[in-house]
Order: C-alpha cells, then sequence, then structure tokens
C-alpha cells in the first residue's frame, strides 16, 4: 500500500500541502487490527492520533449492560487526539469489524506538528471542533432519551394505578347494578307514602352531599361497623354486616337508623334498607370512577403542558410556576416511592417571563431528578421562586447528602457524574447551563451535607 498516495486522496487531506503529509507518514508507526481487536476501549489513555487506511472500527459505549452504538470509523476517518483536544481518556470502545490498518501519529509530536506544519494543524483543528459538536450532539440526544426512559417508566406506573380503578369499579358496578331491579321491585311493592320517601330521601341526600369519610383509622371504622351490626341484628336483618360496611363508608349512624325505623314499618325496613345501601354503593364506585378519571386527566393534561405539544420551539411569556408543577406531577412516582415531601413556594403572581417551555422544563426535570437521587427515603424538596429587581430568582433545596467540595466546581463540566455507570452521561447539569446561558441566565450551587441549593437567575425581559 502507499501510504503517501491513501493520505493525499483523503478527503480531509485534500487541502494539505504534500510535503506536510510526508512528514506525518515519516513520524507514524502502522497499526495492524484482526476483526475482534479492540484500537481502544473506554477510559484507556488518549496518546495517539490515527487514520484509518482500511477497515473499519465499530465504536460503542456501554449503559449499563447494554451497548449503545455511536457508529462506525470508516476508512479514511481521522480520530484519537487532535492538537488543543482536551480529551485524555477515551470515552467509549472502538472495535475491528474487519481485517484494519490504522496510521498512528504519537502526541509526543504534536508540537513540532503545531510550529512547522501549519496546514495540516488547521486542518486537524477544524476537524476536532467537528468531533465535539456531533459527540456533544450524540450525548445530548442520549442523555435526553434516559430521562425520557425514566419519566415513562414513572408515568406508566402513575396511570396504571387510576386505570386499573376505573376497570376495577366499572366491573364492579356492573355486576351491583344487576341486583337493581330487584331491589326496586321490593320498593315498589311497599307502597310507601309520599312524606315517608321523603323523610328517607332526605337521610340519603345528606349523606351523599356530605360525601364518603375519607380519613377513618381501622381501630375506629371497625367499631362503628360493630355497632351498627349490632343494631342490624337487634332489627331482624339477615344482612347485617354487609349493611354495616355499606352505611359506615358514608356515616349514616344508629341515630339515622333509628330515624328512619321510626318513619316505616317494620315489615319494610329491610327493603328500604337495601335499597339505601344500593344506592350508597352506587354512589361511590361513581366517584371512584370519576376520580380516577380525573387523575388521568391531570396526568395526561401535565405531560401535555411538559411537553409543549401544542407549541412551537419560540420562546413565550409564561409564569414558572405551571412548568414546576407539571415536572412535579411527571416525577411523582420516583417522590412518593422515596416518601418526599415537597413544599412549593411560587406565588401565582409571580411576573412573567420570556423562556423556551419545552427546554425549560428540562432544566427542572434534571435539578429535580437529581435531588430526588441525592436524597434518602422521607426527604425534603423545598422549591422556592420571587423577583428580584428585574429577575425572577428560583430555589430548589434539598436536604440530601451534599455535594464534595472536591468536586462541586467540576459538576457542571460536560460528562463529569458522580453516578454509576449506566445511570447517568454526565450531561445533565452541563445541558442545564447551557440552556440557563441561553436565555440569559445564570445558575449557582451552595452545598453542605444535608442542604444543597440549586440557584437559577432568569432575567424578566
Amino acid at each position: 500500500m502507499d501510504i503517501q498516495q491513501e493520505l493525499e486522496s483523503n478527503e480531509h487531506l485534500s487541502s494539505v500541502p504534500k510535503d506536510q503529509i510526508q512528514w506525518l507518514t515519516d513520524h507514524s508507526e502502522l497499526l495492524t487490527l484482526e476483526i475482534g481487536d479492540y484500537a481502544f476501549r473506554k477510559g484507556d489513555l488518549v496518546d495517539k492520533l490515527f487514520i484509518v487506511l482500511k477497515g473499519r472500527l465499530r465504536i460503542f459505549f456501554m449503559q449499563g449492560n447494554q451497548q449503545i452504538e455511536f457508529g462506525y470509523n470508516e476508512k479514511g476517518h481521522i480520530g484519537g487526539s487532535l492538537p488543543y483536544s482536551r480529551l485524555q481518556k477515551a470515552n467509549g470502545n472502538g472495535v475491528a469489524v474487519d481485517p484494519t490498518l490504522l496510521l498512528a501519529l504519537h502526541t509526543d509530536y504534536f508540537p513540532e506538528m503545531i510550529q512547522t506544519q501549519y496546514e495540516l494543524t488547521e486542518m486537524l483543528v477544524h476537524l476536532m471542533i467537528d468531533r465535539v459538536r456531533d459527540f456533544t450532539k450524540f450525548q445530548q440526544q442520549n442523555e435526553k432519551m434516559i430521562s425520557l426512559g425514566k419519566l415513562s417508566a414513572g408515568l406508566a406506573h402513575e396511570l396504571n394505578n387510576p386505570a386499573s380503578a376505573v376497570i376495577r369499579s366499572s366491573d364492579a358496578l356492573k355486576k351491583h347494578l344487576n341486583s337493581v331491579p330487584l331491589k326496586l321491585k321490593k320498593v315498589v311493592s311497599m307502597q310507601l307514602t309520599a312524606e315517608q320517601v321523603d323523610q328517607v330521601n332526605e337521610v340519603l341526600f345528606s349523606k351523599i352531599k356530605a360525601g364518603p369519610r375519607i380519613n377513618i383509622s381501622l381501630m375506629e371504622r371497625t367499631s362503628l361497623e360493630d355497632e351498627l351490626t349490632d343494631w342490624l341484628e337487634e332489627h331482624g336483618l339477615n344482612n347485617a354486616y354487609e349493611l354495616a360496611e355499606c352505611f359506615v363508608d358514608y356515616d349514616l349512624t344508629a341515630n339515622d337508623l333509628d330515624f328512619i325505623n321510626q318513619k316505616v314499618s317494620t315489615s319494610h325496613l329491610s327493603s328500604v334498607l337495601d335499597w339505601l345501601c344500593n344506592v350508597l354503593t352506587t354512589e361511590k364506585m361513581v366517584n371512584e370512577i370519576a376520580e380516577a378519571s380525573t387523575r388521568i386527566s391531570k396526568l395526561v393534561k401535565a405531560i401535555k403542558e411538559y411537553s409543549h405539544m401544542d407549541g412551537g420551539t419560540d420562546k413565550q411569556k409564561v409564569n414558572l410556576r405551571e412548568g414546576i408543577q407539571s415536572t412535579l406531577t411527571i416525577l411523582q412516582h420516583k417522590l412518593k416511592t422515596k416518601n418526599i415531601e415537597v413544599k412549593l413556594d411560587i406565588p401565582n403572581d409571580l411576573p412573567q417571563i420570556n423562556i423556551n417551555i419545552g427546554e425549560m422544563n428540562q432544566v427542572w426535570t434534571n435539578l429535580i431528578d437529581n435531588a430526588i437521587d441525592a436524597m434518602e427515603d422521607h426527604g425534603q424538596l423545598h422549591i422556592k421562586s420571587f423577583k428580584d429587581r428585574n429577575f425572577i430568582i428560583t430555589k430548589i433545596v434539598d436536604n440530601g447528602i451534599g455535594i464534595p467540595e472536591e468536586i462541586i466546581g467540576m459538576i457542571f463540566d460536560p460528562f463529569f457524574t458522580t453516578k454509576p455507570v449506566g445511570k447517568g452521561t454526565g450531561l445533565g447539569l452541563e445541558i442545564v447551563q447551557s440552556i440557563i446561558k441561553q436565555h440569559n441566565g445564570k445558575i449557582k450551587v451552595n452545598s453542605k451535607p444535608g442542604q444543597t441549593e440549586f440557584n437559577v437567575c432568569l432575567p424578566i425581559d
């Protein structure tokens, strides 16, 4: 193989003088790789510039136990260390998928190249800028997919609960309504006076208006059920326990049963109480379906607001509270899993600011998600926004383990992460800082064990 000719035909080197290509050839070495051989592994020292003369390398990253493919270094690709690059260790893996030949220039020759081979150096610097841009774009997309996966898992869980409640309650309601015709027949056959019906309805409607009992302890409920069961059994009702369970739900007491017993004859008491239980049970099931459906509706609304489906990529005047609340709704599963108490202190009359809603929601997601990860069970998260001159300051404070002093200055650096392999790419906070800068804002952090505070400052105008 004529190395000089191969390099001169390389599209990246087409503008480089032949004598500089000759210099590159003279100072480089040839590396031969068989299929399956690694050109580099994640964490390896990057101390060579390489050019693929033949074959190809597959580039991939490990995300947990999964390989995330970045692409292929085909014939003509220039990679490895480049002039002025800060890359010291490989971020991924490169393995030969064909018999591969590389031309490698050690970084020891870079000072000489920079001083004497101007056009070659200039081309490599431009190549480095393009490579950083492409790699960062890939990692940002990967970070978004990781976040999307986390959010999707949480939302699936959040939606599953009310959806299951709707199915369960609707099935129970369908079975329950099958018995309505028989009970209605018994009620109709009683031939109660209009006054008696009004008196029973008065009790029924007052209980429905008050709604079902919510905060009642198991001990209190058991005591009330026992009291009602005793009353019902004393008055000859065979289904005493079933009725007692139903009546306790709507706070129907023994005094209420005494009142009804006085207004209807003893022979009709069983049918009247059966009908009351039937109506209250139906009301309860309908309420459960309505509550679950409302919960689903709120989640869908939060997803719509969070993803900003109806908007474009332009900035809009909005109140920060809406975006932060929708983000908290999206992350509700993680908050509930760790029993984290959230205190939201954002005035409704806070001045609106001009932001890209989708991008700022990504900021809130990263900051809140990191805070959740930093806290133990029963942690406390405080989010506060207020006006300060011509700015809106938002503080996100958690009582987690804190950020060690020796690394706090690096947390906004690209690819820096303290999370285990597969749990993060190290681009979350770098993206946060980038988005805030695009909004002419600033982000600062103060941290000590038990209190970490991120301050996001955004201009009102």
